[in-house]
């Protein structure tokens, strides 16, 4: 799905046949403006897709941004001004509100962690937990705060995961399977595989044949062995169960990547309000 029909599919959600309470209080042709008012610390994201939305409810409204998305904000900035027909401000206030406090709420988790691994040669990755059909903006969000993005699908990345091990009857068979039918669909995808200790690491290790090794629920002494077993022979990625307390010691062990689910599935929203401008 586009941004274009995201954005369609959930004004259509949101307004139905009308914004009754907007029509049936507002005279048709008043005019007003209204600010992005920040009231709680973070970084702020989504201001560019909230320009998107208000110009998809009407072209003629002016939008007038003071900050980008990614910058630092704290209680009392304004994050942007917009001017026009009262009723069409009222339509699209709650759809933008809903997307950026969301997405500010992700790229401030997102920056909040990155920080902590200043310093460190250690990539910061989201995943595919995700809310449906919102995959692109969360993701983006992620992005704004200084994090990397994951595949972004089924499509695009062959990960084989724990439970593709156990049904096609191990690491080296899934392995070997899945080099043959990359083979036969004519398809040069990244190949990563999951293991859950230091066991299937070394089967893996054995086997060969994949780009890059995810290390699931190690303690932070089994990753440190675990980096060097892999010994740069792949990329390395450390998940499962790693906070915000934990990430810099995982970090430490010089694995090449650390990927976080709670970075789009387990945030709180960023406080924002759009305010009348008298």
């Amino acid at each position: 799905m586009t941004l274009d029909e995201i954005i369609a599919e959930a004004l259509k959600e949101d307004l139905g046949d009308g914004d009754h309470s907007s029509l049936a209080t507002i005279p048709k042709n008043a005019k007003g403006k209204a600010q992005l008012l920040v009231k709680e610390n973070g970084i702020i994201a989504g201001i560019n897709l909230a320009k998107k939305i208000f110009k998809t409810i009407d072209s003629t409204l002016i939008f007038k941004k003071f900050l980008d998305d990614g910058a630092k904000v704290k209680i009392g900035d304004i994050a942007f001004e917009i001017e026009g027909s009262s009723i069409s401000i009222l339509s699209a206030e709650r759809l933008v509100l809903n997307f950026m406090q969301r997405m500010s709420g992700i790229a401030t988790k997102t920056a909040e962690l990155v920080s902590s691994l200043k310093g460190l040669n250690v990539k910061l990755l989201d995943t595919r937990k995700t809310t449906p059909l919102l995959r692109e903006i969360e993701k983006y969000a992620v992005k704004i705060g200084g994090g990397e993005n994951h595949r972004f699908g089924l499509y695009d990345v062959i990960m084989i995961k724990d439970n593709h091990i156990d049904f096609s009857g191990g690491i080296q068979k899934a392995i070997l399977a899945t080099q043959s039918y990359l083979k036969s669909i004519n398809r040069n995808l990244k190949i990563e595989i999951e293991v859950r200790n230091l066991k299937e690491l070394n089967e893996v290790l054995n086997c060969g044949g994949v780009d890059r090794i995810m290390l699931d629920n190690f303690s932070i002494a089994k990753m440190r062995k675990a980096v060097e077993l892999v010994a740069g022979k792949c990329e390395t990625e450390a998940s499962g169960g790693i906070t915000e307390t934990s990430i810099r010691s995982y970090a430490e062990t010089g694995v090449d990547y650390i990927s976080v689910g709670a970075l789009t599935h387990h945030i709180k929203s960023l406080d924002l309000s759009l305010k009348a401008k008298k």
